[in-house]
């Protein structure tokens, strides 16, 4: 048995001599360039979503037409967070270009770690802001809906029920709630739009704290 294990071992050290020997500029090279492929691929990634909620945007879609006199008011600021998130989106794609042209500039590993923690941090600060602009968005939909919709009759009978701040209450949760499980779902839909590379990234960042230590 012995003699049988040591000519595995004998025969694990001749194949391991044959094997190439990487060194520390290959292994950096090697990382810095999937690192930089996939930052490149946020970029593409960011261009592509955007012109997917222009073309969104674009698709008509029949709605309840509203009167009032605050509609106007609502209208405006539905007008401005949508402006807003195209500006925003926008912003974040020139980020993204630059995270970049800026890893792709990295001369060190310890420099690329940093460009590495920069881009996490620039999706996911990304990914937050859209979260939340969703979630402002639709509270303001729904309160347009709920005050200048045809609800009145409903507003009138949950007036006139006996449990009122109850029932009030209870609208509210599961106002929340629907905007709770439409946020998870699009957190879901980033997290498989960029999660993927993010975790790419963050092995090589693992990989370059090795080199480091």
């Amino acid at each position: 048995m012995m003699d049988e294990l040591e000519l595995l071992k004998k025969d694990w050290q001749q194949k391991e001599k044959q094997l190439p020997k990487l060194s520390y500029d290959d292994i950096y090279k090697m990382l810095w360039k999937k690192s930089s492929s996939i930052v490149k691929w946020i970029f593409y990634i960011s261009v592509a979503e955007f012109i997917f909620w222009i073309a969104i945007g674009l698709i008509p879609i029949q709605t309840e037409e509203l009167t009032g006199n605050g509609v106007k008011v609502f209208e405006r600021i539905e007008f401005f967070l949508e402006v807003l998130s195209y500006l925003v989106i926008v912003f974040f794609m020139f980020k993204f270009y630059q995270n970049y042209k800026k890893i792709s500039a990295a001369d060190s590993a310890r420099g690329l770690m940093q460009k590495i923690i920069i881009t996490r941090k620039t999706v996911m600060y990304y990914v937050w802001f859209n979260l939340g602009l969703f979630s402002v968005m639709a509270v303001v939909v729904f309160f347009e809906t709920l005050l200048f919709g045809e609800n009145q009759d409903l507003i009138d009978k949950v007036a006139e029920a006996d449990y009122t701040i109850a029932l009030w209450f209870l609208v509210g949760f599961l106002v929340l709630a629907g905007i709770a499980f439409f946020a998870l779902l699009l957190w879901l839909f980033y997290r498989l739009l960029y999660g993927i590379l993010l975790k790419r990234l963050n092995d090589n960042y693992r990989e370059l704290k090795k080199l480091e230590v």
